[in-house]
């Protein structure tokens, strides 16, 4: 007897299940977030799954942690060096990871490397597409350098069938592209609906733990640059991965949202070239392989994605306006971070920039998002106000504040060494820096306010 089904609104923000749908979700506040799924019985969706664990009918039983082994568990190595980086040394068994990003930035065919190189270290991988038939896989196979002959691909989008084939190879590493295109027949409602997504994730996890294979998710984004679906999707994966990048630009950043098992912000750099994506074992280099010295409005500062340092060059051209409003455009960079540093500047500094056109852009497509490159900002804005280029050895590592005084950054000390590895022989930093053990290659610039600043670099 088929189970019955009602309909229930769910709220893809928070997960809150309401009956009717209110226009605004009563348990986050949000508004707009309630979507329509229809719900089956609590028979079907007990029997629907790979036998949860915990249930009546499963085995698990509680556990002290002191009998447990304390060895350490060993992850599926892929050799692509700055994905098993990002994830904490590799992929860990048992475990659920969802990639998201844009469409057309590289989420499959990053996917299909790893697969391909699992194969080659000996670990049974399937790659479930629900987008593309097995002979498009093949060609896009074919323009990479990888060994990817020995993979199974398989053209599913029921997600029992996809469960059924991998336990019939005892894949050890799933592949599921995309997880809004799977869909399970227990459930009314079209692939990629809140409630198809949020069951597919559910089972996926459950096979996972209980089973032992890796589960690798693709997960498409919003307009928003959020990953579609649920709110819940997140939480209920273990590692969530996020593919960022230009696509006029040739670097790729996997960047770590979440991550159970590593560091949390950890960034793989990649470069996509014909052949595939290539590891980037030097992203600093990277970023600054095409920077001009000499030329007005360039600074460089560093970055702490995570545990690694990364240099980067910023670049301003302030011009005067044309006409109307002056222009604020940045990439990058958050505008309203740029319209407060701004008015410090115009305030503290005795800056025109009220009648000047402003552009800032952060080389490489890399995104800031941390105050310590405050310093470079400002710095690379006075060099474009007087067209006068700033020394080609120099970092400007700091946080501004509305007062236009300099304040320190934390892991200053990694960030200077990251510096002098790469040359630079002048650290412009705030005054109250502390270093314990500070390096003599590198002299340190104490900056206390703008204005001081903005004298030296007059000199």
């Amino acid at each position: 007897m088929a189970a019955k089904a009602h309909s229930v609104f769910r709220c893809t923000e928070c997960g809150a299940e309401q009956p009717k749908w209110t226009g605004r979700c009563e348990a986050c506040g949000e508004w707009n977030t309630l979507v329509e799924e229809v719900a089956t019985s609590k028979r079907a969706r007990r029997h629907g799954g790979t036998g949860a664990r915990g249930s009546p009918t499963g085995g698990a039983v509680p556990v002290r942690l002191g009998d447990l082994s304390a060895e350490a568990v060993p992850r599926y190595r892929t050799g692509l060096a700055e994905f098993d980086y990002v994830l904490g040394g590799g992929i860990v068994p048992g475990s659920l990871v969802l990639v998201g990003g844009e469409p057309g930035i590289g989420k499959s065919t990053l996917l299909l490397q790893v697969a391909a190189r699992l194969e080659a270290a000996g670990v049974p991988t399937l790659y479930a597409s629900g987008e593309e038939s097995p002979h498009q896989i093949r060609l896009r196979a074919d323009r990479l350098e990888e060994p990817a002959a020995r993979v199974h691909v398989l053209a599913e989008t029921v997600l029992e069938r996809v469960i059924e084939q991998a336990v019939r190879l005892d894949a050890r590493v799933l592949v599921v592209d995309s997880i809004q295109t799977a869909y399970t027949a227990d459930l009314e409602g079209a692939p990629g609906n809140v409630g198809q997504v949020r069951e597919c994730a559910a089972r996926l996890m459950r096979f996972a733990k209980e089973s032992g294979p890796s589960v690798l998710l693709v997960g498409h984004v919003t307009k928003g640059g959020g990953i579609a679906g649920p709110k819940t999707l997140e939480h209920i994966v273990d590692t969530v991965l996020y593919f960022e990048g230009e696509g006029s630009l040739d670097h790729r950043i996997l960047r770590a949202t979440k991550n159970r098992f590593g560091g949390v912000d950890e960034i793989g750099v990649f470069e996509m070239t014909s052949a595939g994506l290539v590891p980037v074992a030097n992203p600093s280099a990277a970023f600054l392989a095409a920077r001009h010295a000499g030329i007005s409005g360039s600074a460089v500062t560093a970055l702490m994605e995570g545990t690694r340092p990364m240099l980067v060059e910023i670049q301003a051209l302030a011009s005067r306006a044309g006409f109307g409003t002056p222009q604020r455009v940045s990439a990058g960079l958050d505008h309203r971070r740029l319209a407060v540093l701004l008015a410090v500047l115009e305030r503290r500094a005795a800056l025109p920039f009220g009648e000047l056109d402003v552009f800032v852009n952060v080389v490489g497509g890399v995104r800031l998002s941390e105050p310590s490159s405050d310093l470079a900002i400002v710095a690379a804005l006075i060099s474009s106000v007087r067209d006068r280029a700033l020394p080609a050895d120099a970092l400007f590592l700091g946080e501004v504040g509305l007062g236009g005084e300099v304040r320190a950054v934390a892991a200053a000390e990694r960030r200077l060494a990251e510096a002098v590895r790469h040359g630079f022989r002048r650290a412009f930093v705030g005054s109250r820096t502390a270093l314990k053990q500070p390096d003599s290659a590198i002299e340190l610039v104490r900056v206390e306010h703008l204005g001081e600043l903005a004298h030296r670099l007059a000199a």
